[in-house]
């Protein structure tokens, strides 16, 4: 069984280095043969230029590829792999096209595991350890009002005026400061065409509680199935969202109000002048940590009172082992595939795991991998 490991950017490299250092069977395609030599040109020398149609010669019957390429390439590849009996692995989001192969995943018996890295990814694991912990408790009552939030964002661990850093092309926070959002609030559904115009605000609680703005990003509701929600449970809120440092929407006050009276091709290249100066005067610098919060909130509540309260937090920051952002996630990739080269992981189409053993062993993983980690009971 051979690993094909697609791309060596920035969010992938300490999950291929963990994977070969464990004795794996690894190939590694990457578009650049000089950056992922000098990704892992130390460990391997099974290093070829990414190419669709060498790759689909490579790649055997029970094989593993994991695309960490964009986006573009993981339904071509997704299908190559079942096509020919491969199992795939990625982090990204499942796209309606990447979830329409799910039939014939499971009629080759293959494993195609997505939203396995850190958000999605971490949240995910986060949640079923917090649903399995609820439904397991005495104050657990179909009846109650559930409010459920998370929260992801990576931000500088030194604060700067701009509130907050980049460490790729800034065009694609901007694009998605331009997509709308759905979530529930108030036991209703919430539509939001851009993210200022929900912005809140939360406190996370870390050994020293801390305050960060926080917006709703994409399409929360499909997660209600996904964590085990039944439909006949009273909503209360229901979100999924980013978060970024205190003071964020103010330094970034110019550049909402010019996003949006952008249109066309001239507003695209505006988007992307903007995002150049943006690379200039904000990117990290070599020795300038990144930071990862994290923060996953279910609370039942009986009558206006809470009944259960806990929150899965984490804080992670980048150190001697590289940025934070990086070991959060590729490594939780290299787990998923190893579960799938274990047969832990059912075929068909899947998000991060939600096997209870599985949950658990990965954060226990996780807890290596941040400077905190805590379930924090908020009644106790």
């Amino acid at each position: 069984m051979t690993i094909h490991w697609c791309g060596t950017g920035l969010s992938a490299v300490p999950g291929l280095r963990r994977l070969i250092e464990a004795g794996h069977e690894v190939t590694v395609w990457n578009r650049s043969l000089d950056k992922a030599e000098a990704a892992v040109g130390d460990l391997t020398n099974r290093i070829r230029a990414f190419d669709f149609d060498m790759l689909s010669a490579e790649v055997q019957e029970g094989d593993i590829t994991v695309s960490m390429l964009p986006g573009d390439w993981h339904v071509p590849i997704a299908e190559m792999c079942i096509n020919k009996g491969a199992h795939f692995v990625s982090s990204s989001y499942i796209a309606p096209e990447m979830r329409a192969l799910h039939a014939k995943a499971l009629l080759r018996g293959v494993s195609v595991v997505n939203e396995i890295g850190l958000d999605p990814g971490i949240d995910h694991l986060m949640a079923h350890h917090l649903m399995a912990d609820y439904r397991a408790s005495h104050a657990f009552n179909p009846e109650n009002d559930l409010s459920f939030l998370s929260y992801c964002g990576g931000i500088p661990k030194n604060p700067n005026p701009f509130r907050y850093k980049f460490s790729w092309s800034p065009l694609g926070v901007l694009k998605a400061l331009r997509s709308p959002s759905r979530s529930i609030r108030n036991f209703s559904e919430l539509n939001v065409q851009r993210p200022w115009d929900a912005l809140g605000t939360y406190t996370a609680p870390l050994p020293t509680p801390e305050t960060f703005e926080v917006y709703p990003n994409r399409d929360s509701l499909p997660f209600l199935d996904d964590y085990g929600f039944e439909p006949t449970w009273r909503v209360k809120e229901f979100v999924r969202g980013t978060l970024r440092l205190d003071g964020w929407s103010e330094a970034w006050s110019d550049v909402f109000a010019e996003i949006e009276t952008l249109e066309g091709p001239e507003g695209e290249a505006r988007l992307k002048e903007m995002s150049d100066q943006f690379w200039r005067d904000n990117a990290y610098g070599e020795d300038d940590p990144d930071r990862v919060v994290l923060c996953v909130d279910l609370k039942a509540e009986r009558g206006g009172e809470a009944v259960w309260h806990k929150t899965y937090v984490m804080d992670a920051w980048g150190d001697a082992r590289g940025t934070a952002m990086s070991r959060l996630v590729s490594i939780p990739v290299s787990l998923a595939i190893e579960a799938v080269a274990n047969r832990e992981i059912p075929a068909g189409v899947s998000p991060a795991p939600s096997d209870p053993r599985l949950v658990e062993r990965l954060l226990q993983e996780v807890d290596r991998l941040a400077q905190h980690l805590q379930v924090v009971d908020h009644l106790a």
